[in-house]
């Protein structure tokens, strides 16, 4: 048998046998994968497979990548590869519901007309550079579409939720109904003090384009069956009837997103007697505390490391206005779709949200201060002199605080006998989904939007901040089902070289000050040998001394040129160190520890072999010494 298998003969069996094993796994377990990367990268989740469940038409999703215009662009035909492999999961999951086709848009082709149609965006590789397009469109039997317009890298891990978000909204495409309730003037009104029209808040018009948007009355004692999603901002002393028509609204499965205010500024406050009240605050207190949540009462966060720079100088520097706050991404949940993505919100005398201790439902932060800020009274708001003083006379501890957050899971009622007139209303609800900001401020045109002037010379509002993207994200997350909104981030596709990162910055922290230093010292080099020069514009006319000191700072400039070539050249020395020690593993160490075991396999063979045959030797002698006797 063993020089059949080492014959040529065997060896080409074997590639025979080889060869139908692979064809007969392909065609009999083409369904069959196995994904062993650990977030599942490359599988869906149940809220998807219900989605795709619940379709009920074909799909077609036409995926627009520019394959061979994007030779060049290593990480993004990377991160396409992986998204057109998620499109077949779906494609394979959907039973025949999605059909699925791969298009590579070649300039100046039909192709590159449609995805335009679609309305995708390209991204330009620069002047005489294709265009490159990445996105995806989906249509329906009566050809609605919806597209993802480019596939982001950085939001990689929102990758299923946006692709599931968009099968869900082309299946049903009526928009959403909005219900708004507010106190402040974000509709547009009358200014009594200016006697002038005052226009609804951008935000507010971008709003009536996404959803059927509903106006309710701060005294509306019922919330419209037809409300998809309820957003309250600055609800200010709202009656008890009022407060149990938005407790049964989130009772009956109903989604909310509240701003409370502990300070609002928009908030221009009503007159009692001709004065003004200086009451601003807004709270949701008796439902809060029975979804297991609290406003720190009378609280302004303020933050000296995320503060807000006054456009107005004083000695020549911006002044910082803590208690005006820009959040960062590091500060947001990157795995929340609605800050997912986001890299700065601006919030202004924010409040503060903690959970109740005991609660039933889940607590998840969106969006933080810095471990910097404190919580100051915001009895002395009233006027900038007053804001100096409350913070200089508080010396108060340091700490991180919830300024967002998501409420999810089982609550009661905050009206457990109901109210007069009405005691047969909903008692608890197993699942409610609401989101609480401790801002209103936030809304308001001049948190987000500035009116710049393009070359034309007209002006158009521009965003500096991602307020609206944030109210966007989060309603558009809570309008939909529960199976959308199930779904969360999946994690990185990347896989960060972690030493590598912890080496470059230790490289960074060490020659950083040497560097400045460097440089420094070459600026005082380069200031004396101009003083020299300039004091005569012909190089002759200077005295031996003179030359002699230009050549000495010439030769010294020279030397400092050297020296911060070899600090940049060390920068990266331990990273090609550790490059090289990779290789060596990898090309040497691997085969070596490889050759060792099977050094190491042989020689137990060998000595299994050697004893065995020891053993039969000394059996044959024991045996022929019986016979012999």
């Amino acid at each position: 048998m063993k020089r059949i298998l080492y014959s040529g003969t065997g060896l080409l069996l074997i590639a025979l046998l080889f060869l139908a094993f692979n064809m007969s796994t392909g065609l009999l377990l083409t369904g069959a994968r196995l994904d062993l990367t650990q977030n599942k990268l490359y599988s869906i989740s149940a809220g998807t497979r219900q989605i795709l469940a619940e379709l009920k038409q074909p799909l077609d999703l036409y995926f627009y990548f520019s394959d061979s215009g994007s030779k060049e662009l290593v990480p993004l035909r990377g991160y396409a590869m992986r998204v057109q492999e998620l499109l077949k999961v779906y494609e394979r999951e959907a039973g025949g519901k999605i059909r699925l086709h791969v298009v590579d848009p070649l300039p100046f082709s039909d192709q590159e007309d449609k995805a335009s149609e679609f309305g995708l965006q390209a991204l330009p590789l620069g002047q005489g550079g294709a265009p490159v397009y990445f996105g995806l469109a989906a249509t329906d039997a009566e050809n609605h579409a919806r597209v993802i317009e480019f596939f982001a890298p950085d939001q990689e891990e929102l990758l299923e939720y946006d692709i599931s978000r968009l099968l869900q909204t082309l299946a049903n495409p009526k928009r959403p109904t909005l219900g708004l309730l507010t106190s402040l003037p974000a509709n547009g009104g009358f200014d009594v003090r200016t006697q002038q029209k005052t226009e609804p808040w951008m935000l507010v018009q971008e709003l009536r384009r996404e959803f059927d948007l509903q106006s309710l009355k701060p005294d509306t004692q019922d919330i419209p069956q037809d409300v998809d999603v309820l957003m309250l901002v600055h609800p200010k002393k709202l009656s008890q009837p009022t407060l149990y028509a938005i407790d049964q609204f989130v009772l009956r499965g109903g989604k909310l997103l509240a701003f409370v205010d502990p300070y609002s500024e928009q908030d221009s406050g009503a007159e009692y007697f001709g004065i003004q009240s200086k009451d601003k605050a807004s709270d949701l207190e008796p439902l809060f505390k029975a979804w297991g949540i609290r406003l720190q009462p009378g609280k302004v966060v303020g933050d000296s490391l995320y503060a807000l720079f006054d456009s107005s100088e004083e000695d020549g520097r911006p002044q910082p206005r803590p208690f005006s706050v820009g959040v960062p991404e590091a500060a947001l949940s990157d795995e929340d779709p609605s800050t997912a993505g986001l890299e700065f919100i601006a919030l202004s005398t924010a409040g503060i949200i903690e959970p109740v201790a005991g609660a039933s439902s889940r607590f998840t932060p969106l969006m933080y201060s810095s471990d910097s800020a404190k919580a100051f009274d915001a009895d002395g708001f009233d006027k900038p002199a007053d804001r100096q003083q409350t913070q200089r006379n508080q010396e108060l501890p340091s700490q991180r605080y919830v300024l967002a957050a998501r409420v999810q899971g089982p609550v009661q009622s905050a009206f457990a006998e109901g109210i007069e007139g009405r005691k047969d209303g909903l008692k608890q609800a197993e699942q409610v989904n609401l989101v609480v900001v401790a801002d209103s401020d936030l809304l308001s045109d001049r948190m987000w939007l500035e009116i710049r002037q393009d070359a034309s010379g007209r002006q158009s509002p521009q965003p500096w901040s991602d307020n609206m993207s944030f109210v966007l994200n989060t309603l558009d997350n809570l309008a939909g089902s529960d199976t959308l909104n199930s779904l969360r981030s999946r994690g990185p596709y990347s896989r960060p070289f972690v030493v590598v990162d912890q080496l470059r910055r230790q490289a960074e922290a060490n020659f950083t000050a040497k560097r400045f230093a460097l440089e420094e010292r070459l600026e005082e080099t380069e200031a004396k040998l101009q003083e020299l020069q300039g004091a005569s514009t012909d190089a002759q006319k200077l005295n031996p001394e003179q030359q002699a000191a230009v050549r000495q700072f010439m030769q010294e400039k020279n030397r400092i040129r050297k020296e911060l070539r070899e600090v940049q050249y060390q920068l990266n020395a331990d990273i090609d160190d550790l490059g090289r020690r990779l290789k060596i593993v990898n090309i040497a160490l691997v085969p070596v520890l490889l050759s060792l075991c099977m050094l190491l396999v042989w020689s137990l063979r060998y000595l299994r072999r050697k004893s065995a045959v020891a053993r039969r030797r000394a059996a044959a002698v024991e045996a022929a010494g019986n016979q012999a006797g």
